[in-house]
């Protein structure tokens, strides 16, 4: 296979693979999601919700959604905003992991790492992938890389590696902050109309109570009061279930990138810090 070839079919293009540069946003890096291109996807998940309730406005579920206050709406932008979030992640997931599969130091058992191989290696490593910046994986190699000319000793390499690790939790660990922040403010939101719910059935109720004095009126609007106290705590199971699906899925995209940051760990380990050599010379010349 010629080189040519391989840049062409082979090759890791971020500006073409990254699903938000497919839809013409600016993509996050790493996995990080553009806030944008979400909200948008919740937006058009959220219209066609409420278009396929149209045919069942006559429904119970239908009602639960559409005769509840502004309150169900919001609960659904925000669901369909968070799943936006971690499909997105998930697919930029996708592609970071492909990153893995690439040999970026040659097959040849006797070649060794060292200042004076690097060159070879970011060589081939812009054979693989347009954007080495936008790669997770080759971003923290490319650091560690840069730096080896000034490092005399294989633990300094391996230092490097780590502390660019954590940085990588780090900004892995941020990238979860809005949807925690929804999935702590959908409960939150179903709880409001649930109070909402009980201010007017208590003011409808106390109403009656001040225009009438018979016996059968306060226990019919007794009965009204009761029937919207069920309706009040629907927009609370709304919220509660809503809440419990985006942290399901949440737990589960993110154990994924736990493991996909482990695996970069193990091949930094395995490819960089395990072929590394530095010769006497290097050593006299680094210090």
């Amino acid at each position: 296979m010629t080189l040519s070839t391989k840049t062409e079919d082979e090759k890791l293009v971020w500006f073409r693979s990254d699903p938000e540069q497919k839809m013409m946003f600016q993509g996050g890096r790493f996995t990080r999601v553009n806030k944008f291109c979400s909200l948008l996807l919740a937006v058009i998940g959220t219209v066609l919700f409420f278009l396929i309730l149209i045919p069942l406005h006559s429904t119970y579920f239908a009602a639960m959604f559409t005769q509840r206050g502004a309150v169900p709406y919001v609960i659904v932008l925000f669901f369909n905003w968070s799943i936006s979030i971690l499909a997105l992640k998930a697919s930029k997931l996708r592609l970071q992991r492909a990153a893995l599969k690439c040999p970026l130091i040659p097959s040849n058992p006797e070649f060794v790492l060292s200042p004076s191989t690097v060159g070879e290696v970011t060589k081939r490593m812009y054979e693989f992938v347009d954007e080495p910046r936008q790669f997770l994986l080759f971003n923290r190699i490319d650091i560690a890389l840069s730096n080896l000319r000034n490092l005399g000793r294989v633990s300094d390499l391996d230092e490097i590696l780590r502390s660019q690790g954590v940085q990588d939790e780090s900004i892995v660990e941020s990238s979860y902050s809005l949807i925690n922040a929804f999935v702590w403010a959908i409960p939150v939101l179903g709880f409001i109309g649930t109070v909402q719910g009980l201010s007017l059935s208590i003011g409808g109720f106390g109403a009656v109570l001040a225009k009438t004095q018979e016996l059968s009126e306060i226990k019919s609007s007794l009965q009204n009061v009761t029937g919207g106290l069920s309706v009040a705590f629907e927009t609370t199971l709304q919220g509660l279930i809503a809440a419990l699906v985006v942290q399901l899925v949440l737990s589960f995209v993110k154990s994924k990138e736990e493991e996909f940051l482990d695996d970069c760990s193990e091949y930094c380990v395995r490819n960089i810090v395990g072929r590394l050599r530095l010769t006497p010379f290097e050593m006299d010349s680094a210090s």
